[in-house]
C-alpha cells in the first residue's frame, strides 16, 4: 500500500495493446493490471480531458456532467489523480489558479500572456538550453513539458503600442 491506504500505481507503457496507448482498452488494461476496474465516470472524466484540451478540473466536471449529472468535482479530482499516477494525463499550472490536464503524449512549453490569458504552444526543444545548463549546474532534470512561461502575446504588445 502506498500513502494514505492508497494502492500503489505505477505508470504502466500502454503502447503495447492492441488499439495503442491512450485508448480506452489502453485504460482498461492498465487499471486491470492495478486491480481497479474502469469505471463509466473514469472513461468520462478521461473523454472529456482528450475533448478539452487543456481544462481546468471544474470544466472537466462540467463537461462530465453533461453526460452524468451525477458525478461531482471530488470524483472528477480522484479521477484526475488517478489518470495522473498512471501516466495517462499530465497537470500543467498555467498562473494562479487550478492546474489544467491534457493528455500524456500532449507535450509542448505553454506560454501564457499575463495580459488577456491566452495560450499557446512551442515545441520543447525550445528548452533544450536551459535544461541542459540547469543538469550541468544543478543536477535539476527538468521537465520541459511542465513548464509555462509568463509574458505578453504579440496581440498584446502591438495593443501596448
Amino acid at each position: 500500500m502506498g500513502t494514505a491506504g492508497r494502492p500503489t500505481i505505477d505508470v504502466v507503457d500502454t503502447s503495447s495493446t492492441v488499439d495503442g496507448p491512450g485508448t480506452t482498452a489502453a485504460l482498461r488494461q492498465t487499471l486491470h493490471q492495478r486491480g481497479l476496474r474502469m469505471t463509466p465516470q473514469r472513461q468520462l472524466v478521461l473523454d472529456a480531458v482528450r475533448a478539452l484540451g487543456h481544462a481546468t478540473p471544474e470544466q472537466i466536471c462540467s463537461r462530465v456532467q453533461t453526460a452524468a449529472p451525477a458525478v461531482n468535482i471530488t470524483t472528477v479530482y480522484r479521477t484526475l489523480d488517478l489518470l495522473e499516477r498512471i501516466g495517462l494525463v499530465r497537470h500543467t499550472h498555467l498562473g494562479h489558479g487550478a492546474p489544467t490536464y491534457s493528455e500524456q503524449e500532449h507535450q509542448h512549453v505553454h506560454l501564457v500572456c499575463h495580459s488577456c490569458g491566452s495560450v499557446t504552444e512551442s515545441p520543447t526543444d525550445l528548452m533544450d538550453e536551459l535544461a541542459a545548463r540547469l543538469l550541468t549546474e544543478s543536477g535539476f532534470q527538468l521537465d520541459p513539458s511542465h513548464v509555462a512561461l509568463s509574458g505578453m502575446c504579440g496581440n498584446c504588445q502591438e495593443e501596448d503600442q
